[in-house]
């Protein structure tokens, strides 16, 4: 079997530095990290850079490797890892994945929808259990039949094809909550069809032969590159053991995820008022939702795999973390409580759905989609051309209160709780912002507006003349109130 070929492999290396062994290894693997990584990176001389990182730390890793362990496995998350220290070391600012998600609709995705899917397949693959990850992995990314999979798994191929399926399930309730209505056997069809591709004639060889030497031909950045993911490894790993000795308990199944909550010994780390990026480094991973301490501020931040911190949050944008739902289209059946609380959501894996589990657990609540007629603003062109709509450079953004600019940015997306300026607009006034302008394509935008623009605290008044006049002045685009249907997500609470 091929399992055992790479674990004899692998020990031959680790134990001679056989270059044979490690060009083999790198020959049978490489098309499925090049895939992996350009559907990160979508830049084919990234994917590039990426895969030779990542068969270098193989080459360096290989003796402290487990040789039973299955290494398809060990190399997506490896390539998952190096291609998103990668993309942080970039110059893009990215409050919000950019990626525009597919609407929700009751047809199958067509053949050609795989290059919005391509942005959705990997991080649900990444977020399955170690079993059902490997299942995924040897069946459509290694390609191999059931009956192999059942060897490799240790089980029969019934069994096999059972784990298969419960793990393709897990994938088809993650795309719906992402707005794309997909059957199991489609995802099926699309992950065998596009999960691995060739990689460039020549790039096996070269990976080699750097990997081996360990030398610098792929550059300064390559060797950044390296060093920064392995750091990332070490402290991944260092999370992990944290968590256990404070004892974490995350217990995933189809449908439940039940969360123990942990001691709040390094509370004073992440429960401040003045939160820095680098709390996610110093907290331990928890997921925890209390009554605020400092009811007369208010903070955020967020991290890589939507993971939160907050001071003094509404329940409606904890809900909204959790469910990656925007605020303004958040409604609670029995009114919007008006109570404030502090939370962390900070796992390696899971955070949002963990965070769903505690506050059902915690709080009481349960949520569903509906549609419903609400109060809304339209966005639509009154005039082309308009100087705050400019043709697109990097990907900087930036939204201190009064100044919203944003480089490389699109006015809406597929999914509105991803980044745009219509999101922005629905944090300003409260209120679902609903696109017809029509434009698709990315610009850089500068939005301004003064202070006595009918504030309201932190919100705007959503009737306020003047800041419904600067998108015009500014963008060319006016704001018209109209009552219109919204899908919304309505949370119900069962107790307070």
């Amino acid at each position: 079997m091929q399992s055992l070929d790479d674990s004899a492999l692998l020990r031959q290396y680790a134990e001679s530095q056989s270059n044979e062994a490690f060009s083999a290894l790198v020959r049978r693997y490489v098309n499925l990290v090049y895939s992996v990584a350009l559907r990160q990176a979508g830049n084919p001389h990234q994917a590039e850079e990426i895969a030779q990182a990542v068969f270098i730390i193989l080459a360096r890793k290989a003796s402290q490797l487990r040789h039973e362990k299955a290494i398809s496995s060990w190399l997506f998350q490896i390539t998952r890892l190096t291609a998103r220290n990668f993309l942080r070391s970039e110059a893009r600012r990215q409050r919000r994945e950019q990626e525009a998600y597919m609407e929700s609709t009751s047809k199958e995705p067509a053949a050609d929808a795989w290059p919005q899917l391509a942005h959705l397949l990997d991080p649900a693959v990444e977020s399955l259990g170690e079993q059902d990850r490997r299942a995924v992995m040897l069946r459509f990314y290694e390609g191999r039949n059931l009956r192999e999979v059942g060897v490799a798994l240790g089980t029969s191929e019934a069994a096999a094809e059972k784990r298969v399926h419960r793990a393709l399930e897990k994938i088809r309730k993650m795309f719906s909550q992402r707005g794309v209505s997909i059957s199991v056997a489609a995802i099926a069809g699309v992950a065998a069809a596009n999960s691995v591709q060739a990689a460039p004639a020549g790039l096996a060889a070269s990976i080699s032969a750097t990997a081996l030497t360990q030398a610098a031909a792929g550059g300064i950045s390559t060797l950044t590159l390296i060093k920064g993911a392995l750091k990332i490894m070490v402290w991944t790993k260092a999370k992990i053991t944290v968590a256990a000795t404070v004892s974490v308990l995350l217990v995933a199944g189809t449908t439940t995820v039940t969360v123990i909550e942990i001691a709040h010994s390094d509370e004073r780390i992440w429960r401040t008022p003045n939160l820095a990026g680098d709390v996610f480094q110093k907290a331990a991973p928890q997921v925890t939702i209390l009554p605020t301490k400092y009811p007369r501020t208010g903070n955020a931040i967020g991290g890589t795999g939507n993971r939160w911190i907050g001071i003094n949050r509404s329940l409606a944008q904890i809900v909204g973390y959790a469910y990656d739902w925007p605020y303004a289209r958040i409604v609670f059946d029995a009114g919007n409580p008006k109570v404030g609380y502090d939370m962390i959501a900070n796992l390696p894996q899971g955070s949002t759905t963990a965070l769903q589990a505690e506050l059902k657990r915690k709080l009481g609540l349960t949520t569903h989609p509906e549609t419903r007629d609400m109060e809304a603003l339209v966005l639509r062109v009154s005039r082309a051309n308009a100087p705050g709509l400019k043709p697109p450079t990097d990907g900087r953004c930036s939204d201190p209160w009064g100044h919203f600019t944003c480089h490389n940015q699109t006015v809406a997306t597929a999914h509105p709780s991803d980044f745009s300026l219509a999101l922005e607009l629905e944090l300003i006034f409260g209120k679902p912002v609903i696109d017809q302008t029509g434009l698709t394509q990315r610009y850089d935008i500068d939005l301004q507006w003064t202070d006595d623009a009918g504030w309201l605290g932190r919100q705007a008044d959503p009737d306020h003349p003047a800041l419904k006049q600067a998108p015009l002045d500014q963008l060319g685009l006016e704001l018209e109130p109209a009552t219109l249907p919204v899908e919304l997500l309505v949370v119900r609470q069962t107790k307070a």
